[in-house]
């Protein structure tokens, strides 16, 4: 566990132990304190990370009392409610206060731990979490209305898309913008479970389950109760693990490991893949049932080299952001790094651009970027990317972002089609767009 403190804010000291020794089995460090005062005294020194765990019926006040000072002062430690009152009008103050969840002191032994778990779990996702840019292009902006439309739904969302294009981030946003914003959520790295781990990582187990189970432990389903479970790259699941997880969502329960009795659980299921699963189902490599299960909405992510508006947005935001973590002072890019940036095909997405991006920042340390610093291979920048023609409709409006994307100029809107300069002017001419000619 890290350093992160648990403040234990109970004025029944069998409670406040049970509680605290709760935690402490855990991991958790926590901190006892009977009174509101006490409390204050606590989170004057605390840090930033720290959780406070708070009764309702204090001797001197209220947890809700604690924290509408705590959000006063600046405090925005996270902040959990227990109690044995049932009392709507509190939880809905509560929330409006900042409180994370609210919990009944009966509930406290199963949701508590997860809880928490998931906090810290959420924060370490933050910190290495590629930084979430607005992308204004009009591939983007059609996912983001299909987000809106299925986020409020309990709709299971299968995310498509190639390595790098960010389809955790587009899962992220379907929680946050859902009815389960607020609650767990859990991803799960579908390539890294064997056959063997999956049972107990995604259902839990007993104590004494198997050789080495010295205790109980939670799986993703009980982590995420209430919120999302995102299963990434789910196409790498086991045959034996994908029936396993295709029962537990048909009936909506599980067993853990070495348990007796199944247990229901209440979550949204969110899936991505990199890989075209109705091949794999034809190749029966995924069961088609499993499919049809996480599949009742689709988003696809494109790929950067078919959203090339947003090339020089994201270039621009990453090196603030690189500035920022380097410590460097480059102002921006000079036309050939521009005319590189946008003309190289992006195999690896957004990703990708991220890491040329950071690592050209550190090499400029000053001033502007220049080509050599984004050691970008002249085999890669001179690939076909997402501007190649297709179609007439399509064609037209492809022909029409690049010149606008190449600020007019025809040269660098050819070498983005990927079409040489001959062809771009026969269908400017064919299709009566008019710009100017540039200065060579």
């Amino acid at each position: 566990m890290d350093k992160t403190k648990i403040i234990v804010v109970e004025d029944n000291i069998v409670c406040c132990e049970f509680v605290c020794n709760l935690l402490a089995r855990e991991g958790f460090r926590t901190v006892q304190a009977f009174h509101l005062s006490t409390a204050k005294k606590y989170l004057q020194q605390a840090a930033d990370g720290d959780i406070v765990v708070s009764d309702l019926r204090l001797p001197d006040g209220n947890g809700i009392d604690l924290l509408r000072w705590m959000r006063k002062e600046g405090m925005m430690q996270p902040f959990i409610i227990m109690t044995d009152y049932a009392e709507v009008h509190t939880v809905v103050e509560s929330m409006k206060l900042g409180s994370l969840d609210y919990i009944p002191k009966q509930l406290v032994e199963d949701k508590l731990v997860p809880l928490l778990r998931t906090i810290l779990k959420e924060r370490s996702i933050g910190r290495s979490r590629m930084p979430v840019f607005s992308r204004d292009g009009s591939a983007f902006q059609a996912i983001m209305k299909r987000i809106r439309l299925v986020a409020p739904t309990d709709m299971s969302v299968l995310i498509f898309g190639e390595n790098g294009t960010g389809k955790e981030h587009i899962a992220h946003l379907l929680h946050d913008k859902g009815k389960r914003a607020g609650k767990p959520f859990v991803a799960v790295d579908c390539g890294s479970l064997t056959k063997e781990l999956a049972p107990s990582a995604f259902f839990g187990h007993v104590r004494g389950a198997f050789t080495g189970a010295d205790s109980a432990k939670k799986g993703y389903f009980h982590e995420a109760e209430g919120g999302t479970l995102f299963l990434d790259e789910v196409g790498n699941l086991a045959p034996e693990t994908q029936q396993m997880l295709l029962r537990a969502i048909q009936e909506r329960r599980y067993r853990p490991v070495g348990d007796r009795a199944d247990r229901s659980f209440n979550v949204r299921i969110i899936a991505a893949t990199n890989e075209d699963l109705e091949k794999a189902v034809n190749e029966k490599r995924f069961r088609q049932d499993l499919l049809y299960r996480l599949h009742d909405f689709e988003i696809t992510v494109p790929p950067l080299r078919d959203c090339q508006e947003d090339v020089m947005p994201l270039a621009e935001f990453f090196r603030e952001i690189a500035n920022q973590e380097l410590e460097c002072d480059v102002i921006g890019f000079d036309g050939e790094a521009r005319k590189t940036l946008l003309t190289h095909a992006w195999p690896g997405n957004v990703r990708e651009l991220r890491q040329k991006i950071m690592g050209a920042v550190l090499q400029a340390q000053t001033g502007l970027v220049m080509k050599e610093h984004l050691e970008l291979g002249i085999t890669e920048t001179t690939s076909v990317v997402g501007f190649s023609l297709r179609n007439d409709e399509e064609d037209k409006e492809r022909i029409i972002r690049a010149l606008k994307q190449a600020d007019g100029n025809r040269k660098v809107a050819a070498e983005l089609l990927g079409i040489g300069r001959t062809t771009l002017y026969n269908k400017l001419e064919e299709y009566g767009l008019k710009y100017k000619i540039e200065q060579s």
